[in-house]
């Protein structure tokens, strides 16, 4: 029997919704309770839906980006006299499984903004809309074209920002100019470690820190040997050279050239960094501020180039932006998409970029002042141009998953980069099939 397209984004959301939150057939009964919680709260978030007066945010903003936030929508409600917005931060996991728990159930947030990669499994579970008939050509021809995600031929997500992708950062006082080649951050790395190995109660100053043991953080040097995720089909291409190649390197950075700790998880990274431990980081936009807090004088640039493939490492490039719950009465949406429009225009955009170094998705902005004066930015952006787009589909989430055993097993010095390519590649296969039983 064909199943039609409605039988098959439920069939398919059923088995994403499945594997976002770890379980199976067998355990549904187990997480009842959770459910029937689940559906109680949704009993009071859906009436903000009902509400003609009343707007809320879902939204994975950092503290003082949320301050920011605040203030802007203050500004919103006092042009917009009696409509109440609320802004609620979730952690990014949170939001997604949040979200989806309560969309399916006709509740939650009128307006959710995230990463695009959250796109593809909410379009999938269609709990959020189709934005091509709400905002017009001529509306939308003002972003640049990466703002704009579109999933299976429609526009779901328009970003306020885009980038949130790797790139290196350093330290002026400790590092004049960045490495622009490997070769060159392996000698700064040896340079260091030679005068900690001979200097008596030296303060070791690490040549390069970074969260290297998520697959997320790995994926520059994935694509600096030549390989990446997936095909244009979807499919995992774990089982590749360039896969063996990225995870020995790694394990050498580590084990052979000593340039990075031996355990390096994402805050020891950052605390090595603020603390001048460390010449270098591998970090996105949304440490700018903290960095700034600390007090040093940093710089941004473009993780080495790798002259044994000839290729820039690539970070995967993600823009960040609005959707619409699906659930949202066709009687609210005028105010929904004004919101929207609001915290979109160039002057909200403006105010982003000169506080938080973000790079701005309004055309008209690339020729301000505060896109061309802003060394960050402009140097944010030089890393983007080499970067690759985050795919949206929600296999990647599977590709995730079997990754990151595999490489944290190399780097634990349990399997060989031979071994673990093929193990990534043979539980995505089979991690990408339940989730799509």
């Amino acid at each position: 029997m064909k199943l039609s397209r409605s039988d098959l984004a439920t069939s398919q959301a059923r088995s994403i919704f499945l594997h976002d939150f770890r379980i199976s057939i067998r355990t549904l009964l187990a997480l009842f309770p959770l459910f029937l919680f689940s559906v109680f709260l949704a009993s009071f978030s859906k009436s903000s839906l009902d509400d003609p007066h009343q707007l809320v945010i879902w939204h994975t903003l950092h503290p003082d980006e949320q301050d920011i936030l605040d203030q802007v929508l203050a500004r919103f409600t006092a042009d917009n006299p009696g409509i109440k917005v609320t802004a609620l931060y979730k952690e990014t996991e949170t939001l997604r499984s949040g979200f989806q728990i309560a969309a399916i159930g006709g509740a939650g947030p009128d307006i959710v903004w995230g990463p695009s990669d959250q796109v593809g499994p909410f379009e999938t579970m269609q709990i959020i809309l189709p934005l091509d008939t709400l905002f017009s050509k001529d509306y939308l021809a003002g972003f640049d074209p990466k703002a704009l995600v579109y999933s299976h031929g429609h526009l779901y997500s328009i970003a306020d920002k885009i980038g949130n992708h790797l790139m290196l950062i350093y330290n002026r006082a400790l590092l004049r100019a960045p490495p622009e080649n490997m070769n060159e951050l392996l000698a700064y790395g040896a340079k260091l470690q030679r005068a900690a190995d001979t200097t008596q109660g030296h303060d070791i100053h690490y040549a390069l820190v970074w969260s290297y043991t998520e697959p997320y953080f790995f994926i520059p040097f994935l694509t600096g040997y030549g390989g990446w995720v997936m095909d244009s089909l979807g499919n995992p291409t774990l089982d590749t050279h360039a896969m063996v190649k990225a995870l020995k390197f790694i394990k050498d950075l580590r084990d052979k050239y000593r340039i990075v700790p031996k355990a390096c998880d994402y805050e020891t990274a950052d605390a090595l960094f603020k603390e001048g431990k460390a010449a270098m980081i591998i970090n996105g936009p949304w440490s700018f501020g903290s960095y700034k807090r600390a007090g040093i004088d940093f710089g941004v640039t473009r993780i080495p180039f790798i002259k044994e493939t000839g290729l820039w490492p690539a970070p995967m490039v993600s823009p960040m932006g609005y959707s619409i719950n699906e659930s949202v009465p066709a009687w609210k949406m005028p105010i929904v998409v004004r919101l929207i429009k609001y915290l979109l225009s160039a002057q909200v955009q403006r105010e982003f970029t000169k506080r938080f170094d973000t790079i701005p998705t309004r055309t008209e902005l690339y020729r301000d002042s505060v896109f061309l004066s802003n060394e960050i930015v402009r140097e944010s952006e030089y890393q983007m141009e080499v970067g690759r787009p985050m795919p949206i589909i929600p296999e990647l989430r599977a590709i995730w998953d079997a990754m990151r055993p595999a490489y944290q097993a190399v780097l634990g010095g349990t399997d060989t980069p031979e071994h673990a390519a093929r193990s990534m590649q043979k539980n995505a296969i089979e991690k990408i099939r339940e989730m799509n039983e």
